[in-house]
């Protein structure tokens, strides 16, 4: 069948990471797993790690032969040791990590625990931290970090006090990091998503009446006047990883619908 100039653009678009070895985090559902989904299909090898083992058996099931699975908890480093072994033993290098893992948990100032604010902490700013420190060794020189924050982490939205500035961190390792790995050309940039229709969502509220709402509540919100979707956090991160932001380490790019210009 002779070839056309729509079929070669289609191989070259569907090329972009051909041959590229990524770790995302957090990738049983939601956005990681739109991410790693977005990687396959272009053409990368993805090891995904989430804490839950029988979503973590479905996303392997749905992105296919181009990717392994590691349950894990980003908290542990023994979890994230095991994690890079099994990288290094079936690849030997890496050229992207996507640092996706965290949680939410919106609570008033006086209804934060010591347990809570650790436990967010632990899993959203040290958990994030040392999935890039010990990303280094196999990491390629030239390759791409891409961290996943939140548009929350510069703003005063009520009740998110602890869970904004675990993401501000995140804003701050971004800067800093793109700062230490410049000597290896490793380009680090933030991701900032906004409201995301995914199951994260309905996790924050108690009753299913109460997610309708609360979802109604949180679409209003963007200038967008929408949610967004896990599948167009995938595009920013895809934008983020790949050469198609080559002139780009330190950024953060806003996903919101605009949320941020309202606050």
């Amino acid at each position: 069948m002779e070839r056309t100039a729509s079929m070669e653009a289609e191989e070259e678009h569907m090329s972009k990471l051909n041959g590229k070895v990524a770790v995302v985090t957090g990738a049983a559902s939601g956005i990681g797993l739109a991410i790693a989904k977005r990687f396959v299909a272009e053409g990368a090898f993805v090891f995904i790690t989430g804490r839950r083992q029988t979503e973590l058996d479905r996303a392997k099931a749905a992105l296919g032969n181009n990717a392994i699975a590691v349950q894990g908890d980003v908290s542990k480093v023994e979890d994230l040791d095991r994690l890079y072994k099994t990288v290094q033993d079936a690849k030997g290098t890496l050229d992207i990590v996507v640092a996706n893992a965290g949680i939410v948990e919106n609570l008033p100032i006086e209804a934060v625990t010591a347990e809570v604010y650790d436990r967010m902490f632990d899993i959203n700013t040290r958990g994030l931290f040392f999935t890039v420190q010990k990303s280094l060794p196999l990491l390629k020189d030239g390759g791409s970090i891409v961290l996943v924050g939140s548009s929350v982490s510069g703003m005063g939205i009520p009740a998110s006090s602890v869970y904004a500035a675990t993401k501000a961190a995140v804003r701050s390792f971004a800067r800093t990091f793109a700062a230490d790995l410049k000597g290896r050309k490793i380009r680090v940039n933030n991701l900032s998503p906004g409201p995301i229709d995914t199951p994260i969502i309905d996790g924050q509220f108690k009753t299913a009446e109460e997610a309708a709402a609360g979802r109604e509540q949180m679409a209003s919100l963007p200038v967008l006047g929408r949610l967004g979707t896990a599948e167009e956090m995938a595009n920013a991160a895809f934008f983020l990883a790949s050469d198609e932001s080559s002139y780009c380490t330190g950024i953060d790019l806003y996903a919101d619908g605009g949320l941020s210009q309202r606050f």
